[in-house]
């Protein structure tokens, strides 16, 4: 048993430990459990924290349990000799890469391209502890060292990229992950039973040829090679990458079956030609069942970073989730801009009440618990236990979201189990308050079934008055019809209803708590004058616009198709972008309208939009500055 100095008076560590309760890192780790040789590393772009909330230590753990020597390589250094590629040696099974929990662009790089300054899974929040694009780059270091291994690519960031993408960065279409890099399978989306029969089959000596059939995976292939059979599924030859390339109709043209692919429960198998390969990508396992879900998250995790991070600042990312628990995965809303669907699917997977409240009563325990769950939720909080009513339906069904534009009759969006949950949660010891810190879907409780089904109306009352810590996190996203429609979301007349009703709620339980809505600008779709709306309704409403983000395109999503192409995948007409850095930038900036050093820049782009009418609207109607402002073109396209 090891000691350490508390951190924090013990806030956050204890000041006793069992190192070999974690995954080893380290050759003396390794020495600690008498292995002479490693099945498995695992190399990942984040800091390694035990938590169910970060996905290589998820996978880690399954692999753990099924009885593999399993190691974690956090945040290798790329730069230098290699020796952390080197410390471990080659495992006997195979290497897994992942750039971590973000994309390792989007964590690099704001919407405007600019560098940031802070990385939220590296102790103190210091960023450059991963490379850009890090799952090929630290693929192509262990093939440098290794060039026998089994390299397999996880997570987000090589599941976007499993085919032909838009990259924003390069302002590009780039190839799929496995072309030329190294990679020999990706694991895409929720990869637990993937990476377990692949590692089952490699250990037992499976070809290649076998290995080409477990679901869930991509692979490369030559071109002239005849692909392996897959019975009662049908191959879809999706345009190559030179096609690709060339044509930002075919582009938006395969966005669509991808997609639509990615939402039936019985999907085909997609195939694309990349000069002399084709990348192959399986169909996917089933969702997974409730008790399946719960072996992930009923596994031995410490809950806690290393302790190699314990005398170093604190992880952000942690503290932000270590009193968090996941109810289920998957969200069946489609928004455009998400990527949430392409990665873990549109189908809902939940975990049972049992598994959740063993998960609680971990927390309790915890160091530095002080009796507040910081978040029950999920991708969208409120979709606990929402499974359609006939899976048959649903078996080829390929529509992107199932409440929208209307709320399909086949999902089950009853609320009941969710509010026994939370009944259950209050009742338990230690636990003075549990929170819902995930943004919550308004539209599945306020809807026509609300006559019909109490649950609808008692979800509200209970969120409200005991789920909320103050501050309630919504995200209506725009105020403007047509730009909703684009994003799939609905009308912001449902939010006006939430307002109302939120008010009518605390006032009748003497709560003073505020509605966080949360924003987006410079969306497909979304114009100048569309923002100049947004900026005056929201003050209109008094509405603190503090939780925004400007649009960042990112692989596999139907919006970044849009902002490339200028086209809707569905319809194949041409879609409003605002593609040029400073018109984003005037679009943001509607957010802080107020602000002295915004406020110019929002007056002259009024008037070059002739809307000045939104003038005394959006800052009351005083005499606003520099009334002879000329206007200033933003874009040469016309604003419509």
């Amino acid at each position: 048993m090891n000691k350490l100095p508390l951190n924090t008076s013990g806030l956050f560590y204890p000041s006793q430990y069992d190192e070999t309760r974690w995954l080893p890192t380290s050759v003396k780790e390794v020495q600690q459990r008498g292995w002479d040789q490693l099945d498995i590393i695992l190399v990942s772009g984040d800091a390694y924290v035990d938590h169910p909330a970060f996905g290589i230590t998820v996978i880690g753990r399954v692999l753990e349990r099924a009885g593999y020597r399993v190691a974690i390589l956090p945040q290798p250094n790329w730069r230098d000799d290699l020796r952390d590629f080197k410390k471990l040696g080659p495992p006997r099974l195979f290497f897994g890469i992942s750039a971590g929990n973000m994309d390792s662009m989007v964590n690099h790089y704001t919407a405007n391209r600019r560098l940031r300054s802070n990385d939220a899974y590296t102790p103190g929040g210091r960023p450059g502890y991963r490379p850009d694009r890090a799952a090929t780059v630290y693929a192509g270091m262990v093939r440098k060292l290794y060039p026998d291994a089994i390299l397999i690519a996880g997570g987000i960031e090589a599941s976007l990229r499993r085919l032909v993408h838009y990259d924003y960065w390069s302002d590009s279409v780039q190839p799929g992950i496995l072309y030329q890099s190294g990679i020999d399978y990706v694991v895409y989306g929720n990869g637990e039973k993937a990476i377990l029969e692949l590692a089952r089959q490699i250990d037992q000596g499976a070809s290649a040829q076998e290995l080409r059939q477990i679901p869930q995976i991509a692979y490369s292939i030559p071109s002239d090679e005849t692909l392996p059979e897959w019975p009662q599924r049908e191959t879809i030859a999706l345009h190559s990458l030179a096609e690709s390339q060339a044509s930002k109709l075919h582009f938006a043209a395969d966005f669509k079956i991808i997609e639509q692919e990615s939402n039936a429960l019985t999907t085909a198998r997609l195939t694309q030609v990349h000069g002399a390969e084709t990348i192959v990508v399986n169909p996917p396992y089933p969702i997974a069942s409730p008790g399946e879900l719960d072996s992930c998250y009923d596994l031995p995790y410490t809950r806690l970073p290393h302790p190699r991070y314990w005398k170093k600042p604190l992880i952000p990312a942690f503290e932000m989730i270590r009193f968090s628990v996941t109810l289920h995965r998957g969200c069946f809303g489609g928004c455009a801009f998400c990527t949430i669907s392409a990665h873990q699917g549109k189908h809902v997977s939940s975990r049972s009440q049992s598994s959740i409240l063993k998960e609680i009563e971990q927390i309790i325990r915890m160091p530095g618990f002080k009796g507040y769950i910081s978040d029950l939720g999920g991708p969208s909080a409120n979709m606990y236990r929402m499974e359609p009513i006939k899976p048959s339906i649903c078996r080829t069904c390929k529509k992107p979201s199932c409440i929208y534009p209307v709320i399909c009759k086949n999902i089950n969006i009853s609320h009941k189990h969710l509010l026994d949950l939370y009944r259950q949660v209050r009742a338990t010891a230690g636990v003075k308050k549990a929170f819902v810190g995930s943004g919550v879907r308004y539209d599945l409780f306020l809807n026509e079934r609300r006559e019909e089904d109490r649950s609808l109306q008692e979800y509200p009352q209970e969120l409200i008055k005991h789920h909320v810590s103050g501050r309630l996190k919504v995200a209506p996203e725009h105020t403007r019809d047509a730009v909703l429609r684009v994003i799939r979301k609905p009308s912001f007349e449902l939010f006006h209803k939430l307002k109302k009703l939120f008010d009518h709620i605390n006032d009748q339980a003497s709560l003073r708590q505020e509605l966080i809505p949360y924003f987006i600008s410079s969306h497909p779709g979304c114009t100048l004058e569309d923002m100049a709306e947004l900026a005056a309704e929201t003050r209109a409403l008094h509405l603190h616009t503090e939780q925004i983000q400007d649009f960042t395109p990112t692989p596999m999503t139907l919006a970044s198709t849009m902002f490339y192409t200028g086209l809707d995948p569905y319809t194949l007409k041409p879609v409003y972008v605002a593609r040029k850095p400073d018109e984003k930038l005037m679009q943001r900036g509607f957010f802080f309208a107020t602000k002295p050093e915004e406020k110019e820049k929002v007056i002259r782009a009024l008037r070059t939009v002739q809307r000045e009418d939104l003038i005394g609207k959006i800052f009351g109607h005083g005499r606003t500055r520099n009334r002879a402002a000329k206007p200033v073109p933003l874009s040469k396209k016309k604003q419509k």
